[in-house]
């Protein structure tokens, strides 16, 4: 397997005035790219987390193909599944998300990984195993990820957060500016995945689903939206610092 640590991460390069809690150790799963924004963004807000929030992260890129391989992300306190579907290994990104869901390891989904996310709970939580994602099988007869009506590539748009989520417990509101760069989204069986206990908690101006979350676990959150794109990078997105207290807090546990 192979893992990419940092220059990866600004942990190491941190001074030991900052590291007042413990360091976490985060899985970063994607097919690291220069061309995805999202993953430039990574290392600034790993040195802001350290420097602005007194969050440590000792960050690995895992590629999706490694992250298939077994216990890839156990061991971890977090993991972070990124922007920039399709995927190497559609495999390697729901074995991750698999695990973080039943070991109770905060995780993150974005974009790709919120899509992954409700694929993964489709597929091994409501049994429906022939779902698929457009992107990754544009020919399958029951697409649980359909291409959306109008691209978000580029776009900016209001979600409306539901009231006592988790969702409005990170972003502090119920109205929340969000920034996208996909073309993808759920299109079916909403319905069945909210009765098997996963929850929407986030919608657009048209009501389409855009956050989810699980209701019992310590910290388990995806996003259509892009969080890695607010701003210019200096200061970390609500959703990516929660991460990061809930990975700290892992490790605390843990030591």
């Amino acid at each position: 397997m192979t893992f990419d640590p940092a220059q990866n991460s600004p942990a190491a390069r941190t001074s030991p005035a900052v590291q007042h809690s413990p360091t976490a150790r985060v899985a970063l799963i994607g097919d690291r790219s220069p061309n995805v924004v999202a993953h430039t963004r990574i290392p600034l807000l790993l040195e802001a987390l350290a420097t602005q929030d007194r969050l440590v992260l000792d960050a690995y890129w895992i590629p999706t193909a490694d992250a298939a391989e077994p216990d890839a992300v156990r061991g971890f306190d977090a993991v972070w599944v990124l922007p920039g579907s399709p995927y190497r290994s559609e495999a390697g990104a729901l074995a991750a998300i698999r695990t973080a869901r039943e070991d109770g390891v905060p995780f993150l989904g974005t974009c790709g990984g919120f899509q992954h996310t409700l694929l993964e709970y489709a597929r091994n939580v409501c049994g429906l195993t022939g779902v698929a994602h457009a992107e990754n099988d544009p020919d399958a007869d029951d697409l649980l990820i359909a291409p959306l009506a109008c691209s978000l590539v580029g776009h900016e748009g209001a979600v409306t957060i539901t009231p006592g989520s988790l969702a409005e417990s990170v972003l502090g509101a119920t109205r929340s500016v969000e920034r996208y760069h996909c073309s993808y989204g759920p299109s079916a069986h909403l319905d069945t995945l909210r009765a098997h206990g996963l929850r929407f908690t986030g919608t657009d101006e048209a009501g389409q689903v855009r956050l989810a979350e699980l209701p019992g676990h310590p910290f388990f959150l995806a996003s259509l939206f892009q969080p890695e794109l607010s701003g210019d990078g200096s200061q970390p997105h609500p959703m990516v610092r929660a991460l990061a207290r809930a990975a700290v807090r892992h490790a605390g546990a843990a030591a």
